[in-house]
């Protein structure tokens, strides 16, 4: 989790997590295809919705969360985890919050594509998934967790909270300090830190990583057709990325 306080900045935590040796996540390995709305010349249309405060570029309507309030604790928690700074947009711009949503309403939410049945133990910290429980409930849990938290510590709603006390609570998930039924509050920490990071950099189409800024902030090209007419050039190209949607045209 970045700490501002601590002087830690995004390209910093892209570094140390290894985001930036190039093995960007692919929108695939996250859940199914979600609806999309896309111009003829490949960019994702957008409109502008206050999140929290903030201004969110992404495919508008919610799929998984029915509760405003819950979302606005997931926007908050997300940006704190990948905050907007000079280098770009954060999660709220990248339209992150959205991208959990829509795949919280499909098979990622409902593990429909995984074994679930038990014996169910629990896991070590370097094992896969272990719950009985589905991502869409360790979300709606650990979300209902976040704000029982910061009304606990600051009498306050956890979207209300300054960036200091998130990132208490926050970490507190991190450090599996925070009691949570059927799973680890470190897990879910994990789950939540691993969406954000597929909804700032999966292909656009899948509602997150706004008009492909997460892509543009680590100069990544995204999905060309051929590189032919560069690839022998010495000096580092920088081409405008291009998502998948620009192919179907």
């Amino acid at each position: 989790m970045t700490n501002e306080k601590k002087g830690l900045s995004r390209r910093d935590f892209l570094k140390t997590t290894g985001i930036a040796t190039g093995a960007l996540v692919g929108g695939g390995v996250i859940g199914g295809l979600i609806g999309y709305n896309a111009k003829k010349d490949g960019k994702t249309t957008t409109d502008t919705n206050a999140v929290g405060g903030h201004e969110a570029a992404a495919v508008r309507g919610l799929m998984f969360f029915t509760n405003q309030q819950d979302f606005h604790v997931l926007s908050q928690a997300v940006e704190r985890i990948f905050p907007e700074d000079d280098l770009g947009p954060g999660a709220i711009g990248l339209g992150v919050p959205y991208f959990i949503d829509n795949q919280l309403a499909g098979n990622y939410g409902s593990n429909a594509r995984e074994y679930m049945q038990g014996p169910f133990f629990a896991g070590e910290a370097t094992q896969g998934y272990q719950s009985r429980l589905t991502r869409a409930e360790i979300f709606r849990q650990g979300i209902a967790r976040m704000e029982e938290e910061a009304q606990k510590r600051y009498q306050k709603g956890f979207a209300e909270l300054d960036g200091g006390q998130m990132d208490e609570i926050l970490t507190s998930f991190q450090k599996n300090e925070v009691e949570m039924k059927g799973v680890s509050s470190e897990f879910f920490f994990r789950l939540l830190r691993q969406a954000t990071l597929d909804g700032a950099y999966a292909d656009p189409i899948y509602n997150g990583n706004a008009n492909m800024d997460g892509w543009r902030m680590k100069g990544f090209p995204g999905h060309q057709m051929a590189y032919i007419n560069v690839i022998e050039e010495e000096k580092f190209q920088k081409i405008e990325p291009k998502s998948i949607s620009s192919m179907q045209h």
